[in-house]
């Protein structure tokens, strides 16, 4: 994420007091053009090391301690971020001892990753206002904003204000944001190089690898929590915002691919919940916990998670009930006697179940067991014969009859209620049933 560190909107109290009362916290002087809205700090630092990274691919050979101290590395910072800066200082998912807390400082400064303090203050914020234009990368701006326009660029309208009150209290996390600006190009480029130079002197890998391309691949795969985790994937939570699930996602960033999950029980520290999901983050923290180094690990009630899955898959089959034809309900039928059942039970073979009257004219060919079947029931009441008298006959059968409704018989479906096995399990949302009551 960007480098770039600022203070507190000064708007800050009265805005938290009512946010209705002040306009939208503005920029002092935005800038008027694209390239005055650059963050230099932030484009420099996006820029040159992946080109650096890119020279060290072409004309550098690769050592293979070099290799493995890049990979250390990169773990090293990206947990930083991920598990650091946003599960502990962003969600609070987790207690973190002295020694952790000072680990996972130090492998986000590693990474470059702006301080915890600004980064968990803007991921605050983006949760708080998400898909707003107070989120300081909203989904809806597009996937090449979220991933790097928001840190190249200046927006004229701040991040909506949040409560970090708990980290201006916490020492270790004060100390980082105040001497960032001094520890992360020591950290970032300076170690990673001198301890590859020194060690087995690869400095020209160090620089390249080891800093470098391992820089422009942690910052990238951080940036896709903000832009593959919003446009690739499913809802298995709720899609009333731009967060997604995706194993792709997850896999380049660690485990904060179920984006979705997380966005809906953002406490918890875990994001992947199932065992086999791949969310090594998650494994860290709970590694953490069982040597004693972190406590009090957050979970979501598992009752409101079933409940959150539940709610998206009765919307999904709600969709798909909307495209489905039902039978007609009995107020919308019309009301005849016996005598007129009679009358046109001669014309067309219509037929009498739990005090429908069915027109089975263009079935009577089709029926599995033979027209004759049909045409001794016609004008005739076949209730018992239907419900299992004379063969019990299947749900799929229920169902296509109750689509042969054309009449109901006076006296008679008033005193029996008959719902077909598909409407039972029918889904009916219950605004629209009172206000239809109504």
């Amino acid at each position: 994420m960007s480098i770039t560190v600022t203070e507190e909107p000064a708007t800050m109290l009265a805005w938290e007091k009512n946010p209705l009362a002040l306009p939208l916290p503005k920029v002092e002087k935005p800038a008027e053009t694209l390239w005055q809205r650059i963050k230099w700090e932030s484009m420099i630092v996006l820029t040159v090391s992946p080109i650096i990274g890119l020279y060290g691919l072409l004309f550098v050979p690769l050592q293979t301690k070099t290799l493995w101290w890049s990979v250390f590395l990169y773990w090293f910072s990206i947990i930083g971020s991920t598990a650091g800066s946003h599960r502990l200082y962003s969600h609070r998912s987790f207690k973190a001892s002295t020694p952790l807390q000072i680990f996972l400082l130090i492998g986000g400064t590693c990474g470059v990753q702006g301080s915890a303090f600004w980064w968990a203050r803007e991921h605050r914020a983006h949760h708080r206002y998400t898909d707003s234009d107070l989120d300081p990368h909203s989904g809806k701006e597009g996937f090449w904003w979220t991933h790097a326009g928001w840190i190249l660029f200046r927006r004229d309208i701040q991040a909506g204000p949040t409560d970090v009150s708990d980290l201006k209290k916490n020492k270790l996390v004060m100390f980082q944001h105040r001497h960032y600006f001094k520890l992360f190009p020591f950290l970032a480029y300076v170690m990673p190089a001198a301890v590859a130079g020194y060690f087995w002197g690869d400095w020209a890998g160090g620089i390249c690898y080891a800093a470098m391309l391992r820089l422009t691949i942690v910052q990238h795969s951080i940036m896709c929590i903000n832009s593959l985790a919003h446009t690739f994937g499913d809802a298995p939570f709720d899609d009333k915002h731009t967060p997604r699930n995706h194993f792709f996602t997850a896999i380049v960033t660690a485990g904060e691919g179920y984006h979705n999950f997380h966005h809906q029980f953002p406490v918890d520290y875990r994001n992947g919940i199932k065992w086999y999901q791949y969310d090594p983050t998650k494994w860290f923290i709970y590694l953490s916990s069982r040597l004693g180094l972190s406590t009090q690990l957050q979970t979501f009630p598992q009752n409101e998670i079933s409940k959150g899955e539940l709610t998206m898959t009765l919307r999904r089959l709600k969709e798909k009930q909307e495209d489905i034809k039902w039978p007609a309900r009995p107020d919308k039928l019309p009301l005849v006697s016996w005598e007129t059942f009679q009358r046109e039970a001669k014309k067309n073979s219509l037929i009498l179940i739990n005090g429908y009257i069915h027109d089975a004219s263009e079935f009577e060919n089709k029926h599995p067991g033979g027209k004759a079947i049909i045409r001794a029931r016609v004008g005739k009441d076949a209730t018992a014969a239907f419900g299992g008298g004379v063969y019990e006959h299947s749900n799929a059968a229920h169902n296509l009859l109750a689509m042969m409704r054309v009449a109901v018989l006076e006296g008679g479906v008033e005193h029996v209620k008959y719902v077909t096995p598909a409407e039972r399990l029918r889904i009916i949302e219950h605004y629209k049933e009172e206000e239809e009551s109504h």
